[in-house]
């Protein structure tokens, strides 16, 4: 197997070529056709391949026409999305990063095909579709523009598959760039066009609305007609609707959108020759057809909207139920059960597997002061110190995010890339220290170590009861969910409350043993053990570091997590030559340094590089979540299991490895005929931050039943999933 990914190969040969085509463009080639090299303008999923295209016929200059696109080319059965999607799905977007005095347009969306779903239906592409955005320029550059796009997608079959890509490209000034001119004029035509005759209306009737259209051109005259709305949530779009003509006017009625949450005055509607449904039910344009983009004044008067949310009728009575003023009998009973929760909750976090380093470390140092009563009580005072500071500022961070507007939950931190390489980076540096190989303080000294009177209990206590709140915030613990979920909906000193409770559980054990020593008599007595024992300690840190390499991997691919390995590699390398004598230790670590820096310089992008999530599609069993499918399923009757689940939470991989990928949970989801969904929350994702919300959690994992005979009432199951508990609750499904 190769050390790196194809893509990887392909950017460290794209670097290279990189100066011999500067060179030659120096030389005089003057009448480029295509954009410079350099950068990524493809990324490839099994799905989707997408690819960054630039048009500039009459070259990069101001008042010249200027375009850059995104081409998507699905695999066969796979579409992505318009700017209104339908029923369900979420439109394409494009955010650039341009240089001063350029800025983009809008997406020209060319016309979308109808797909319908059942009893739905989304507006999308499949086949390839370019998306062309205008580039304007303030004045003529006088060097290459150099342009990058973060582009995100939804892609979608039954399943459906949020992607992302990120890409590069640079054009030259004053060079025509046509090499696609052909795909950028067949996307424009497709583009629609106001007409300058037409004239469209929408009249409002009950629950229905009726579009009358005159005018319109003469060879569409009896056809049927296409009609697509670029509001969203208005109509019903898997409705076909009455369409007829009279007398040269063409009319169309259509029923409204029951969980409508606009009223428009006016509505922006696309119209277009139909040329009926294809072999798999998708509903075409007649080809070359040039669509007309009509403003259509509304008349009468809309039925009273629903409230605006981006959650289903039962989310939303779940969040309104949630957010109602607490009865002020039961208040301060709720709150107490909370507070208990946290406390129990922080207490039984000490049992989480990823808390296990940390706390045997502190076992080291128990033995290490046993025989200093007054030093064992000040470790332990200045542990608890650390943990109730780190839970404190953990607490103040989220709620003023949240009250800033961001989605965010109990674990936030680790879904982002960089927190997790530095939490790896920090593991492998501890586990270094703990084999042996070098003793924190002596890295600038002579090499050899320091007496014990040197180092500062004190402090290592305190560090360690920060890290504890590290490596435990990934973790959600019985009895914590429902106290954490129940924080963000409290005022701001009673979630805090709940926080320090929360840090007081995780530090209680270790504070108790420090403040009554006698309980360390069950510990053996200090002597050689504890160098072995410490030595052994490395290996589970190290398997910590593993984990949080597999974790990079879920969030940014083989690339990344290969890039992630070499940095650590490259940092191991530079602390072991800090620990060799004489002057080859500069000489060697010198070498490493610059190898470090030169691999974050050109590699370091990769650990942030979003990739598909394959945590789902790698099980047959699981589907993506959406609110739509959950809706969709209990509608038709059918029972769900929607697993919250997130790649760096242990707890949420030891419950899929025991339970949930268990022949005998799947044979009983097979009986009950179970749609079984999984929500992966291992990067931020809006959509399912608002679910946890409403089922009163803000952390993973949770395990969530949905009866149909009982929707508004989903059951929430106990974060340690038992078999039996599960299989207790599949049968007493109606």
């Amino acid at each position: 197997m190769p050390l790196f990914s194809s893509d990887f190969s392909r950017s460290l040969r794209r670097l290279a070529t990189t100066g011999l085509a500067a060179a030659g463009l120096l030389a005089g080639v003057s009448q480029a056709q295509t954009p410079l090299p350099g950068g990524n303008t493809e990324v490839h999923t099994d799905q989707i391949q997408a690819r960054l295209l630039a048009h500039a016929p009459e070259g990069v200059a101001a008042g010249k026409p200027v375009w850059l696109g995104l081409q998507l080319t699905h695999q066969p059965d796979w579409h992505t999305y318009w700017k209104n999607p339908g029923d369900s799905g979420q439109a394409t977007t494009l955010s650039w990063n341009l240089p001063a005095g350029v800025s983009a347009g809008e997406i020209q969306w060319p016309m979308p095909s109808k797909f319908p779903i059942g009893h739905l239906a989304n507006y999308g592409y499949d086949a390839s579709v370019l998306l062309p955005v205008p580039l304007t320029l303030s004045e003529t550059p006088q060097q290459a523009l150099r342009v990058q796009l973060e582009a995100s997608w939804l892609v979608c079959r039954v399943e459906c598959i949020p992607q992302s890509g990120q890409f590069e490209i640079t054009l030259p000034v004053r060079q025509s760039i046509a090499s696609h001119a052909a795909l950028f004029d067949a996307a424009l035509k497709q583009v629609p066009q106001a007409h300058p005759q037409a004239r469209v209306q929408a009249h409002v009737q009950d629950n229905m609305l009726r579009f009358e259209a005159s005018q319109l051109p003469a060879d569409w005259q009896g056809r049927a007609l296409n009609l697509y709305p670029e509001d969203h949530g208005i109509t019903q779009p898997a409705a076909a609707g009455e369409q007829a003509w009279n007398q040269g006017q063409w009319s169309l009625s259509v029923p409204l959108q029951s969980y409508r949450t606009a009223s428009p005055e006016t509505l922006s509607v696309v119209l277009v020759p139909q040329a009926g449904a294809d072999a798999h039910g998708v509903i075409r344009n007649l080809p070359n057809a040039a669509g007309i983009l009509a403003s259509a004044p509304v008349q009468g008067s809309w039925p009273a909207a629903q409230p605006v949310s981006g959650l289903s009728p039962e989310l939303t009575a779940a969040l309104q139920a949630g957010n109602a003023p607490p009865d002020s009998g039961n208040a301060p009973v709720s709150l107490l059960l909370a507070l208990g929760g946290a406390l129990l909750g922080g207490l039984l976090l000490n049992l989480m597997p990823c808390v296990f380093p940390v706390l045997a470390i502190k076992v080291m140092g128990f033995a290490r002061h046993a025989h200093s009563p007054a030093a064992l009580r000040a470790s332990g005072i200045a542990y608890t110190l650390g943990v109730l500071a780190s839970v404190l500022l953990l607490g103040v961070l989220l709620l003023a995010l949240r009250a800033a507007g961001e989605q965010l939950g109990w674990g936030f931190q680790l879904q982002n890339p960089w927190m997790v390489a530095g939490l790896a980076a920090l593991f492998t540096l501890i586990a270094l220290n703990l084999s042996g190989l070098f003793e924190f303080g002596n890295l600038w000294s002579s090499g050899q170590y320091r007496s014990d009177k040197e180092h500062h209990p004190v402090l290592d206590a305190l560090l360690s009861g920060v890290l504890a709140v590290i490596v435990a915030s990934p973790c959600t613990a019985p009895f914590m969910g429902a106290s954490m979920g129940l924080a963000i909906s409290l005022p701001a000193w009673q979630a805090m409350l709940l926080f320090l409770l929360l840090g007081l559980g995780l530090a209680l054990p270790v504070l108790l043993l420090c403040l009554f020593p006698a309980l360390l008599r069950w510990l053996p007595r200090p002597g050689a053990w504890m160098q072995t024992f410490r030595q052994l300690l490395a290996f589970p840190m190290l398997a910590t570091v593993l984990w949080l390499v597999w974790v990079l991997g879920q969030q940014s691919g083989i690339n990344g997590a290969v890039t992630l390995l070499a940095l650590l590699l490259a940092g191991s390398a530079l602390i072991w030559a800090l620990t060799l004598p004489g002057r080859s230790r500069w000489w060697l670590a010198a070498i490493f340094a610059l190898l470090l820096a030169w691999l974050g310089w050109q590699h370091g992008a990769r650990l942030a590089t979003p990739v598909a999530s394959t945590s789902t599609t790698a099980d047959a069993n699981w589907q993506p979540w959406s609110e739509q499918r959950v809706q969709q399923a209990l509608a038709a009757g059918q029972p769900v299991f929607v697993d919250y689940t997130a790649a760096w939470c242990i707890t949420c991989q030891f419950n899929k490895q025991t339970v949930l990928s268990s022949p005998e949970f799947l044979q009983a989801a097979q009986q009950k005929q179970l749609l079984l969904l999984r929500a992966d929350w291992t990067r931020n994702d809006p959509a399912i931050t608002a679910s946890l919300n409403a089922l009163g959690r803000n952390g993973v994992p949770v395990y969530v039943l949905h009866d149909p005979a009982k929707p508004r009432q989903p059951l929430v199951l106990t974060e340690i999933l038992r078999l039996e508990n599960v299989q207790q609750a599949l049968s007493a499904l109606s």
